[in-house]
């Protein structure tokens, strides 16, 4: 592909994907991809409607009104036109009374913790999107499935693979979609990544850079391994390993870690403070991976046979920006939240799998368990039932 041809390639593909339902950002191309692909869920195109659409927005209960549903979820919502915030549930009265006259919510439907189970009786609520510590994420959407509603549940989908796969079940069970929060699927840089790369639009990828930290600051519920379940590789070093499957298109066989040093050792009590690890391809490709809690890092960038293209900042909630080797590419910045939220909904109105569901979530708690392994034996652990990792085809 001629460095002409790319650049029209990247200007088409900003300009069409603002016209597709849902905006998926997916161009021609992705659209035929087989969906044998491992990476093929990503940029599919929307599959007909089964049945008609409904005409009302779902209903949206936000469980836990810390940060990301105040700065992100809840303003997301107010974009969002096929779902809309209709309840909350919190530990604190003041939260609920500011949160009431800032959204108009109904008293009825201000819930806590303790009455959490009672959203079975109300038909407001469609969809439960969990926002709590980590360690609460398997009891409350589990509970949340158990009450009839759908779910959207923050990553990590959970500090362990049995209690993920326990959240797969109940939503089966009660015959209601589970979807992780994966804002990026619905990201037009992020998508851009895939595209490229799966697409091979510089040739073969051969190597991926992959980098997310942040200096966190101390006495917060993400230092407290019972909370957390792990430190910056559960909670941002989870997008290095997104960012290097959807932009493989592949997925890993194996694995080495090592975990860095802690140079404060209060603050870093319970979890490591950064962790390098990388990921081996069946294609030969190597993702090299870093996180940390004491470093600003944002960065996906991929080398390949005729080029490079890379993100930095990548996982940001807004302000990215894209270059390749052959000059920048631009995307309109997006609220993804309020896409990939209307995503489910949508998938939800037309009978269909999300794009980003619980196997999805539970493939990658698989990952980040085999991490933390060879970051503690010192050796390769190697991903020999790959059958595991594979998200539904979609």
């Amino acid at each position: 592909m001629t460095n002409t041809t790319r650049r029209n390639f990247i200007k088409h593909f900003g300009q069409v994907a603002l016209t597709i339902p849902g905006i998926h950002m997916m161009t021609a191309s992705a659209a035929t991809r087989s969906s044998a692909s491992p990476g093929a869920d990503v940029l599919e195109r929307e599959r007909p409607a089964t049945k008609p659409v409904a005409q009302q927005p779902l209903g949206v209960a936000l469980v836990g009104l810390g940060k990301y549903s105040t700065e992100q979820l809840a303003p997301a919502l107010q974009e969002t036109k096929k779902c809309k915030l209709k309840a909350i549930v919190t530990g604190s009265p003041e939260k609920a009374e500011k949160w009431r006259q800032q959204y108009n919510i109904p008293q009825q439907n201000i819930y806590n913790y303790e009455n959490f189970d009672s959203i079975k009786n109300n038909p407001d609520i469609d969809i439960v999107y969990i926002v709590l510590p980590n360690s609460m994420h398997a009891e409350y959407s589990i509970r949340a499935a158990q009450a009839g509603k759908h779910v959207i549940c923050e990553k990590p989908m959970a500090p362990t693979i049995q209690e993920c796969e326990a959240m797969i079940a109940a939503s089966a069970k009660a015959n209601k979609l589970l979807s992780i929060g994966y804002r990026l699927h619905f990201e037009p840089y992020n998508l851009a990544m895939a595209e490229f790369g799966q697409n091979k639009t510089f040739g073969d990828v051969k190597k991926i850079i992959a980098r997310d930290g942040m200096d966190i600051e101390p006495n917060v519920w993400r230092l407290n391994k019972k909370l957390a379940g792990g430190g910056p590789l559960v909670d941002v070093g989870i997008y290095c390993v997104q960012g290097a499957l959807y932009t493989s298109g592949e997925l890993p066989v194996a694995v080495t870690a090592k975990e860095g040093p802690k140079t404060d050792l209060v603050k870093f009590k319970e979890v490591e403070q950064s962790m390098k690890w990388t990921m081996e391809f069946p294609s030969g490709l190597i993702a090299e991976c870093e996180t940390s809690y004491a470093q600003e890092m944002n960065l996906l960038r991929a080398e390949a046979e005729e080029g490079w293209f890379e993100l930095d900042p990548a996982y940001e909630y807004d302000g990215k920006k894209g270059r390749a080797s052959d000059g920048p590419f631009e995307f309109p910045q997006v609220r993804e939240q309020a896409l990939q939220m209307d995503d489910f909904a949508n998938c939800i109105m037309n009978n269909k799998k999300s794009k980003v569901p619980g196997e999805m979530g539970l493939r990658d708690v698989k990952i980040l368990t085999a991490i933390y392994e060879a970051a503690r034996t010192g050796k390769k652990i190697r991903l020999s039932e790959s059958k595991h990792y594979k998200p539904q085809n979609q």
